[in-house]
């Protein structure tokens, strides 16, 4: 592994992704994705539980402003303590719309653009201390690396790494340079999932036997929609689908992790994974290329099966069901299911809750809202329902990380998390591409789970920072 600074400075300085620009991730190779997973780590210093020195004002810059940036400057700039210093987008228009849309507000951001170096030097002035990322998968453990590398902190969306190799540069980066790297998991702020956190550390549950997380989203329409209809640029979502695994599974996995205290008290041990065929990806393409030669090479590709289903043991003998399906036209579900010795909850279609073999009533749902009901959304959860995000869980997630950081206070998410949650993407390429044989999931903590405190539900320490409305 590489720790030298010039290396990862070369691989960053490609730039934002865009027609004609390679992607950086290439797949690894069966015997690396093997030789990684069984890789030991020797902890430098344990990032779960680190709290960084306290900013009484997060001085942020933002790149990516296409499908989720422009999202997250709106809702920052709604949070006390945060200075939207500069934005930062391959497309020149995008950076001057959202430079437009702050006009009259606290925050006068410099724009960087039109170059695919243009986020490096945003990335290299002094006067930032957060850098969100909001971009194509790709680019997600480049410029969070460059970023701690550059002494600042680090918030990359989903997934935050797509290769073992990935996975194992954000720890390294993240424990040597003692910069906090999140991954920006908004389902971790959803409200029955915080609910069924506060019930399981009740221990309303008893303990946790099996979990079922998810990401079944019908996004066929969207992964074939071209940048100029509204879809992605240089249509890198539909590439992804090059890929047979479970390629998106953070947006399920993350609030039962936190529920099964993973990294905290117990640790994903190997999983085993098998896809079905593709029964639509290649024939929508065939079948827009008979009209639009602009997806004729999109008609000579292989996809991934539209159903992955990932199996999960735990070191403590537990197990975790992940699925993933983009394809199939059926109704959205992230399951969020828990199964302990006493007690049952699963949120798709309805959020339910059970002790026995029949469901609660209304009544008796009511009752457990009211007990269960977190300290952060008795705080803000309103407020993030009227800015929105998801519903409102975009902007806890974000009013939490500014408010931990004003504070001095860990992040609920670490970089552990982010690298342990992303894993499970090529691991299950491996295992798919084995005729579904386990393969062991490597321990990104350093055996330090052993030791972790589990996820803080409490506002213990922070809760300070206002909402600007």
């Amino acid at each position: 592994m590489k720790n030298n600074r010039r290396d990862f400075i070369k691989l960053a300085g490609l730039g934002l992704v865009g027609a004609g620009i390679p992607h950086l991730a290439e797949a690894e190779r069966p015997e690396e994705v093997w030789k990684l997973s069984q890789r030991n780590h020797q902890q430098q210093f344990n990032m779960c539980g680190y709290a960084a020195p306290k900013l009484s004002t997060v001085r942020v810059g933002i790149i990516g402003l296409g499908m989720r940036g422009p999202g997250a400057v709106d809702r920052l700039s709604k949070i006390e303590g945060v200075e939207i210093k500069a934005l930062c987008d391959l497309i020149p228009e995008r950076v001057d719309k959202m430079k437009a849309k702050l006009s009259g507000s606290q925050h006068n951001p410099e724009g960087y653009s039109g170059s695919v170096y243009a986020w490096k030097k945003m990335v290299d002035r002094n006067d930032l201390d957060l850098i969100y990322i909001a971009t194509p998968w790709d680019w997600h453990t480049p410029m969070a690396v460059y970023a701690m590398e550059s002494g600042k902190h680090a918030a990359v969306e989903v997934p935050a790494a797509k290769t073992l190799e990935e996975c194992w540069q954000l720890v390294e980066t993240s424990e040597r340079t003692k910069r906090h790297c999140m991954m920006l998991e908004n389902c971790c702020y959803d409200f029955f999932e915080l609910m069924t956190l506060s019930m399981k550390r009740d221990g309303f549950f008893g303990e946790i036997i099996h979990t079922e997380g998810a990401y079944i989203h019908d996004l066929l329409w969207l992964n074939f929609m071209k940048a100029s209809e509204g879809g992605y640029q240089d249509m890198w979502r539909l590439k992804e689908n090059f890929r047979d695994g479970n390629l998106y599974g953070t947006h399920g996995l993350g609030p039962i992790c936190q529920i099964m205290d993973i990294n905290r008290g117990d640790q994903m041990d190997y999983l085993t994974s098998l896809s079905s065929a593709d029964f639509h990806m290649a024939d929508k393409a065939r079948e827009l290329a008979e009209a639009d030669n602009y997806f004729a090479s999109f008609a000579e590709k292989r996809y991934g099966g539209n159903m992955n289903t990932t199996i999960v043991k735990t070191k403590n003998g537990r197990s975790i069901m992940i699925q993933h399906d983009v394809t199939s036209p059926r109704p959205y579900s992230r399951l969020h299911t828990v199964s302990g010795t006493d007690g049952y909850a699963q949120k798709y279609p309805n959020p339910k809750v059970a002790k026995g073999h029949s469901w609660m009533k209304e009544e008796e749902m009511k009752a457990l809202e009211e007990k269960y009901t977190p300290e952060i959304v008795k705080k803000v959860g309103e407020l993030a329902k009227q800015i929105g995000g998801h519903g409102g869980m975009d902007f806890m997630m974000d009013w939490r990380l500014i408010d931990c950081l004003r504070n001095g206070l860990p992040l609920d998410q670490d970089v552990y998390d982010a690298a342990l949650w992303s894993a499970v993407s090529p691991l299950s390429e491996w295992s798919v591409a084995h005729r579904s044989n386990s393969i062991d999931i490597p321990d990104f903590t350093g055996g330090s789970w052993k030791n972790n405190a589990p996820v803080e539900i409490t506002l213990k320490g922070g809760g300070t920072t206002k909402v600007i409305v």
